[in-house]
């Protein structure tokens, strides 16, 4: 069996004043695509917050690469690979293509392997490629989207944590940026996708959770989720 990478043990986070994580416990292992879906304002990128270190929990622990993250901050478990491409992307929108790429590798000093993936990242993505001297502030919202995953590969993730990529694209953006998660996860990446969009979310997926509330309500082989009745009904419109 593979590795635990990542595993989240009764987690409760409060933000706000308001209990947003209620108790949830999941895990990522190597190699996976796990799904984490869910309707808006279910907890979920409170969750990934947590996880990455930029909000501090309460109860329950995380635990990645087997210790736990309690207390750590979010460039000390980048520089060990849990990687984060945030919700509304975040790019630097007055520096170019190339220099967000840079800023992605900010802690890395092996110069070589960094521009290996430099070169990787941009057979990845050829618009990048293309428009690498660009400023990021003026490229359209399916391709910061790629500009942030991007990134995010430039860090050389153990985990990838991707919340909402498809939010706010359009069809033909939202199509590209879910065949690029599945090329991404293809060479090897373990990723932990957020997502609204339930079919496409679980379609990729090997495993998914579903959370309602602040609570994981479901769980199981991504395949069988996407067929149960429950969750068609709730999420994919049935």
């Amino acid at each position: 069996m593979a590795q635990t990478l990542l595993k989240v043990s009764g987690l409760k986070v409060a933000y706000g004043g308001i209990q947003a994580v209620k108790g949830i416990d999941f895990e990522v292992r190597e190699g996976e695509l796990v799904s984490l879906i869910g309707s808006n304002g279910a907890g979920k990128t409170t969750t990934m917050k947590a996880i990455t270190g930029t909000l501090p929990y309460g109860a329950g622990d995380i635990e990645f690469l087997g210790k736990s993250i309690k207390g750590r901050g979010a460039w000390d478990l980048v520089g060990e690979g849990l990687v984060m491409v945030p919700e509304g992307r975040g790019v630097f929108t007055r520096m170019t293509i190339t220099e967000n790429l840079q800023i992605g590798a900010y802690i890395r000093k092996d110069k070589a392997e960094i521009a290996k993936d430099m070169d990787r990242v941009f057979s990845t993505f050829p618009r990048l490629k293309e428009r690498a001297m660009q400023l990021a502030g003026t490229m359209s919202g399916g391709e910061q989207q790629m500009l942030a995953m991007g990134r995010a590969l430039m860090a050389r993730p153990k985990v990838l944590l991707l919340d909402e990529p498809s939010m706010g694209l359009s069809p033909i953006m939202v199509d590209k940026i879910f065949e690029v998660v599945k090329q991404v996860y293809d060479q090897g990446v373990t990723v932990l996708l957020v997502e609204q969009n339930a079919s496409r979310a679980l379609g990729l997926a090997d495993r998914g959770y579903v959370m309602e509330s602040g609570l994981i309500t479901m769980s199981g082989d991504a395949k069988v989720m996407l067929s149960d009745p429950k969750v068609r009904a709730a999420y994919l419109g049935e």
